[in-house]
């Protein structure tokens, strides 16, 4: 019992805390609370957040209700250390809704299905304690190699020669993590040398065509090199989400899209090794490169010129990338397909501006595309 976590289950109806204790009672410790506030009380006395499993919550009950209880773990960021599962009777989304908005990592509806309860609950697990390791790992390393570098600016003779190996070792960051992450991803060793590729060409043609956006070579390199950060979140979606062949289900697909917003938070975990504008930019790609032109990308919904230009060439080169590519789902189609069809606006719309540069640059890319497959 020592060596086992805790699950937390806050329920005012005894018959439902005794039927989610049969099912886990021999998993996990359990730890029954009547109401909110004795709850909460109870995942105060734990102490440490790493020894509680998930926390099961109704949403209706007396005096402190379920949504109150996950404002105040949400306040103290527990959300984030260990998964909150609402339980409810209704079947309304607007319910739903309102938990994952409130933070909740997934809901679970009464009467119980055993064989539902039980996949939910393993799978917000599984997916916390991954995030958990990696995030612990993520920092373990970036640490280390902290410390690595600072010994090594110790012992530079110049200003200039310090600035160029801080560059040198963002690149390697970068180009060790993007390689881990697209190695999980099955995709082909050339898509990130494709994605930058593919977004310094379009920049280089929208700089020139439409002066108004304020690009320059120096901010090219910049939003060029920073673009192959754009999936580094994808390092924490499991791999039965990440590689499956068919559709995705709505919960998998809210876990894929995830995968912005903690890459938006690996990238800020890497901000000692970084210098100011690259971790503006970075950070703004990995958050913002599924945002769409007419508002119906994610995670923030942003439109129009609310999504910084950097994120607007990552997001159409991943999605032409995307489609001259053989992924688990699909087979490659064709450079000339693929640009009909972006340009057809198959694939979501985009800046009208960004659309004639890509079209302007239509040799370049092709060229890039044949030259690549070569390679492989």
């Amino acid at each position: 019992m020592a060596d086992q976590k805790k699950l937390f289950i806050i329920d005012d109806t005894e018959v439902n805390r005794a039927i989610l204790v049969e099912m886990f009672k021999d998993e996990f410790e359990i730890v029954e609370a009547d109401d909110g506030d004795t709850g909460l009380k109870a995942i105060a006395e734990t102490g440490d957040a790493k020894k509680i499993a998930a926390v099961l919550l109704d949403i209706i009950m007396p005096r402190v209700d379920g949504f109150a209880v996950l404002d105040q773990l949400v306040k103290k960021e527990l959300h984030e250390k260990f998964p909150v599962i609402l339980i409810t009777a209704e079947t309304a989304t607007d319910i739903e809704r309102e938990a994952y908005q409130k933070g909740a990592q997934d809901v679970i509806h009464k009467p119980f299905d055993p064989v539902i309860v039980r996949k939910k609950v393993d799978r917000a697990i599984e997916l916390s304690e991954h995030r958990n390791e990696l995030e612990e790992r993520v920092a373990q390393q970036t640490q280390a190699i902290h410390k690595q570098f600072q010994a090594l600016i110790a012992q530079q003779e110049k200003l200039n020669k310090a600035n160029a190996e801080l560059q040198d070792n963002n690149n390697r960051i970068i180009e060790v993590l993007c390689t881990i992450v697209e190695f999980r991803n099955m995709e082909s060793g050339q898509h990130l040398q494709r994605i930058k590729g593919i977004v310094k060409i379009i920049a280089t043609t929208l700089m020139h065509s439409f002066p108004q956006y304020g690009l320059n070579d120096h901010l090219i390199e910049v939003i060029t090199n920073a673009s192959a950060m754009h999936d580094v979140g994808k390092i924490t979606i499991p791999d039965s989400i990440l590689m499956k062949p068919g559709r995705l289900t709505a919960d998998e697909f809210e876990v894929m899209k995830s995968h912005t917003t903690r890459g938006g938070e690996i990238v800020k975990m890497l901000k000692d090794l970084q210098d100011e504008e690259y971790l503006k930019i970075s950070f703004d790609i990995a958050r913002h490169h599924n945002e769409r032109y007419d508002g119906n990308g994610y995670p923030d919904r942003l439109k129009g010129d609310e999504i910084s230009i950097a994120a607007q060439l990552t997001s159409i080169a991943d999605v032409y990338d995307a489609l001259c590519s053989d992924r688990v789902y699909k087979s490659a189609y064709s450079p000339e397909k693929a640009h009909e069809m972006i340009l057809a606006g198959e694939c979501g719309v985009f800046n009208p501006d960004l659309l004639t540069s890509f079209e302007l640059s239509r040799p370049e890319l092709e060229a890039l595309i044949a030259m690549t497959n070569a390679e492989e």
